[in-house]
Formats: C-alpha cells, sequence, structure tokens
C-alpha cells in the first residue's frame, strides 16, 4: 500500500477514494484572526489558494483529521502548514468549535460544499500573534478588517460556502456584520 505521508496515519489515494465514496471525513476549519488587548477581532486571516480545477480561490485553513490524531494536534498541524512555523497561534486549554458545518458533494444540501465527499468539519476561531508566511498550498495571506471579510466582494472570493463561515465566525465573535 502506497503511503502519502511516514507516519501511516494517511491513507493510499485508493483507500481515501474509497472511504470519500462511502464514509463523512472528519476536518477542521480554522479562521484565523488578530485579536486587540480586549480580545477584539480586528482582522481575519484569509488564504488565497489554488482549486483541484485550477482555479484561484480565498479560503479559511482546512483538512482533515488524521486517524489517532488529536483535534488539537490537527488545528495545529493545518495552522502550521497554511501559515508557517512563526505564527503562533493560541488555542484555548479545551477547544471547542464554534460551529459544526457539514459539507456536501451536492451543493443544495448545506450550502457548504465539497464535490469530492461528504465531509464532517470542526470549526475554530483562532488567534495568531505570530508573523504568518503562507506556505503548502497557499499562495499568499492577507489581513482584512471584519467588515471587509464579510463584505460581497471578498464573500464572491471564496468557495464552498467559505464566506459564509467567515460571517459565522464573526457573528460568534459579537461582530455582526
Amino acid at each position: 500500500m502506497e503511503l502519502l505521508e511516514n507516519s501511516g496515519a494517511w491513507l493510499s489515494t485508493n483507500d481515501l477514494d474509497n472511504a470519500r465514496a462511502n464514509l463523512p471525513i472528519v476536518y477542521i476549519d480554522a479562521i484565523p484572526v488578530r485579536v486587540d488587548a480586549n480580545g477584539q477581532v480586528t482582522e481575519v486571516g484569509l488564504l488565497l489558494r489554488v482549486l483541484p480545477d485550477g482555479t484561484i480561490s480565498r479560503a479559511v485553513v482546512s483538512g482533515r483529521v488524521l486517524y489517532r490524531e488529536r483535534v488539537r494536534d490537527a488545528i495545529m498541524r493545518h495552522l502550521e502548514k497554511d501559515l508557517g512555523p512563526m505564527a503562533f497561534p493560541k488555542l484555548p486549554a479545551s477547544p471547542q468549535p464554534f460551529t459544526v458545518v457539514e459539507y456536501f458533494p451536492d451543493e443544495t444540501v448545506t450550502g457548504f460544499h465539497d464535490p469530492r465527499q461528504h465531509a464532517i468539519s470542526l470549526a475554530y476561531i483562532v488567534p495568531i500573534e505570530g508573523d504568518c508566511a503562507p506556505s503548502q498550498d497557499s499562495l499568499d495571506l492577507i489581513w482584512v478588517t471584519p467588515d471587509a471579510a464579510t463584505s460581497p466582494e471578498f464573500e464572491l472570493e471564496m468557495v464552498g460556502g467559505q464566506g459564509r463561515l467567515v460571517r459565522m465566525a464573526l457573528a460568534h465573535c459579537g461582530l455582526l456584520p
């Protein structure tokens, strides 16, 4: 069996395709934010990514939870992969998602869409204190105000319902768009 990573926690391409066709896959979505001294969100970090079909989209940090991986570790792994090792995310002692998102291949089911699979995603708002350097699949990272992040212009740049997810995150923080 060909593994995509030496850790043994990844499935082969065929096994992953089979799992995606038959099971919901567990993911995390993390909305990176900058906060002021009072904990008020001042900026939202949005990635720029190339999608599998070659289009470019704005996105939040997102990825699978691996077999035998704690959710906390998955959040940190994906933040480091997308924002770089000097991002210094601040997770609480007991991270609780602000919502659970269900992505479906049929975008009419929930409005959250992933053409590859049915995915259940635990969504987090994560304060970032360090310097970010987008890496891996990320082309760029911009920090924008909450108003800009929820503007129609940015929402049109996001796919799969992630613009709605950013709105939900900011509403959860008391910043109703």
